[in-house]
C-alpha cells in the first residue's frame, strides 16, 4: 500500500531523525537519491547540460548537492539562484568545487532552452500559493523547452497537503520525493503537475496512520470475496438495484451489469426498466413491487437514472442494510435521513454533484478534492466516494482517505458511473465495509477502463465487460 503524510508530520519525523544523525547527513541522502534519478533520466550524464532552479532553504540545498554529484560525473551544471543571498551556502560551495557555476536569473532563459535537464528546487513542501513573480517565468520557459523537468520533493507552486494549485506552478516529468509521499502528489490537480513519482527512502519514523493511502493489487486482492465450497447465491450476498426510469432505462441496465460482476450471488432489480434489464441479463431477479417487497437483499444501490422518484430513494434509505446512493439519488436523499441510518451508507458523487450537495461551485470541488470529500463525509455521516480524475474515498469517522491509483480519462463517458455503482453495491452485499467496497470497486473499475480503452474511446458497457479481466489481473498479481 502506498501512503502519504502531511507536511507537519514529515517535518517532525525529519527533525527526530536529524537529531540522531551527523549534521547534513539527511540532506546528503536526499541529494544522492535525487542525483541517481536525474542520471537515470538523462541516460548519459557526461556532457549533458543541467540547469538547477534554486530557491532558498533546504529544497534548494538538495538541488545544489545533487547538481554537484552530476557535475563530478561530467555534466555541465548551472544553478540559477532566485535568492542569491539566501541560497544554501554549503550546497552552493559543493557545486562550485565540483565545477558547477551559479548564475543570476537574467541568464536563465537561454540556459533552460539549451538544457537537457531542468531541476526544480525553487520551493519545498512548506510553500503555499503559486510561484512568486520572479519564479513563474522560469517555469513557463521550462514547460516550453525540450528539457526533462525533475521536481525536488514536490513541484514548486503546488500545495503539499491538499493538492491545490492556486497559481503558476512547475509541471514536472518526474518528481523525486523524500521520506514518504505527500498528499499533493496523489491528488489532482497537483498530481497532474508531478509526472511520474519516485520515492527516495530516508528512514523516517512515521505514524502508523497516514493522511492518505492508495491500494495496490495485493491490497485489493485481499479484499475481494471468494466463494467457499458450501456457498450458494444467498450466502454470497444479494444486491438490490433500484435504478432507471422510463426516460433512463440504460442506467438500470448498466448498474445491473456492474453488479453482476461484483461478487454477489444474485442481483434483484426493482424499477420501471425491468424489460430492458431482463432482455440484457436474464439471470437478474426482477420485481415491479418496490424495494420493500423485492425480497431479501444484503445491500441496495439506489439512484442511477431514477429521475424524480424520491419515494423509492426514501424507501431504500429506510432499509436496515448497507446502501449506495448515486446520481439522482444524491439529489433526492434527505440529509437527515442519511445521517439517521444505522447501517453503512456509501455516496458516490462526481464533482458537480458534490458541489451541489456542498452549496459551492464545481471548480471549488475540483480544485480542492481532498477537503471536499472530507467535508461531504462529515456532513452526511456517510462514506463518500468522490469520482473524477482522482477518485477519493473518505469515511465519516475520519481516518486515512483512500486515493484510487487506477483509471483512464476515457472513463469520462456516459454510464460509466452507473457501472461503478453496481460493482460497489455488489461488494457491499458480499460483506465488504463501505470504505473497502468503494475503494476496491474504484480500483477494479479504473483497471477495467484501462483494459477496455487501450488508447481508444469506449462505452460504459465495454468497461463492464472488462471487470472480470481486471478482477483476474488483481487476484493473479
Amino acid at each position: 500500500m502506498r501512503t502519504a503524510y502531511g507536511v507537519k508530520t514529515v517535518r517532525a519525523a525529519e527533525r527526530e531523525l536529524m537529531a540522531r544523525l551527523p549534521e547534513g547527513a539527511l540532506m546528503q541522502r536526499a541529494a544522492a537519491g535525487l542525483a541517481a534519478a536525474c542520471a537515470e533520466l538523462l541516460g548519459r550524464v557526461y556532457g549533458s547540460r543541467v540547469v538547477l532552479l534554486v530557491g532558498s532553504g533546504d529544497n534548494g540545498g538538495d538541488a545544489l548537492y545533487a547538481g554537484a554529484r552530476l557535475a563530478r560525473r561530467g555534466a555541465g551544471v548551472s544553478a540559477v539562484l532566485l535568492a542569491p543571498e539566501r541560497a544554501h551556502a554549503a550546497g552552493l560551495a559543493a557545486l562550485r568545487r565540483a565545477g558547477g557555476r551559479a548564475v543570476d536569473t537574467g541568464a536563465a532563459e537561454e540556459l533552460i532552452e539549451r538544457a537537457d535537464l531542468v531541476v526544480d528546487g525553487i520551493v519545498g513542501i512548506g510553500g503555499t500559493g503559486g510561484l512568486r513573480p520572479e519564479a513563474a517565468p522560469l517555469a513557463e520557459v521550462a514547460a516550453r523547452a525540450r528539457a526533462a523537468v525533475v521536481a525536488v520533493d514536490l513541484p514548486s507552486g503546488v500545495d503539499a497537503d491538499t493538492g491545490k494549485v492556486r497559481g503558476a506552478a512547475v509541471r514536472a516529468d518526474l518528481t523525486v520525493t523524500f521520506g514518504t509521499h505527500k498528499p499533493g502528489l496523489l491528488v489532482d490537480p497537483a498530481r497532474e503537475h508531478a509526472g511520474s513519482v519516485r520515492l527516495v527512502g530516508l528512514g523516517l519514523d512515521l505514524p502508523a496512520e497516514p493522511e492518505l493511502e492508495a491500494l495496490q493489487h495485493a491490497d485489493v486482492a485481499r479484499l475481494l470475496p471468494v466463494p467457499a465450497a458450501e456457498s450458494d447465491k444467498y450466502r454470497r450476498g444479494v444486491v438490490g438495484i433500484a435504478a432507471g426510469s422510463d426516460r433512463y432505462p440504460g442506467a438500470a441496465v448498466l448498474a445491473v451489469a456492474g453488479a453482476l460482476r461484483g461478487g454477489a450471488g444474485a442481483v434483484r432489480y426493482v424499477g420501471p426498466a425491468g424489460r430492458a434489464v431482463i432482455a440484457r441479463f436474464p439471470e437478474t431477479l426482477v420485481s415491479d413491487r418496490g424495494p420493500k417487497h423485492a425480497g431479501r437483499v444484503q445491500a441496495w444501490v439506489v439512484g442511477p437514472g431514477a429521475g424524480d422518484d424520491a419515494a423509492t430513494v426514501a424507501e431504500v434509505l429506510a432499509a436496515d442494510v448497507p446502501v449506495l446512493i448515486d446520481a439522482d439519488g444524491l439529489r433526492l436523499a434527505e440529509r437527515s435521513a442519511v445521517r439517521a441510518r444505522r447501517a453503512p451508507t456509501l455516496m458516490t458523487p462526481h464533482a458537480g454533484e458534490a458541489a451541489a450537495l456542498l452549496g459551492v461551485e464545481r471548480g471549488e470541488v475540483e480544485g480542492g478534492r481532498l477537503s471536499a470529500v472530507r467535508e461531504l463525509a462529515a456532513r452526511y455521516g456517510a462514506t463518500v466516494l468522490l469520482k473524477g480524475s482522482t477518485t477519493l474515498v473518505a469515511d465519516a469517522g475520519g481516518g486515512p482517505v483512500r486515493v484510487n491509483p487506477t483509471g483512464t480519462s476515457w472513463l469520462a463517458t456516459a454510464g460509466s458511473g452507473d457501472v461503478l455503482s453496481g460493482l460497489a453495491g455488489s461488494l457491499l452485499a458480499a460483506g465488504l465495509s463501505a470504505v473497502d467496497a468503494g475503494s476496491a470497486a474504484a480500483y477494479l473499475h479504473g483497471l477495467a477502463g484501462r483494459f477496455a480503452a487501450d488508447g481508444a474511446p469506449v462505452g460504459a458497457h465495454d468497461v463492464a465487460e472488462e471487470i472480470a479481466a481486471a478482477w483476474r489481473d488483481v487476484v493473479r498479481g
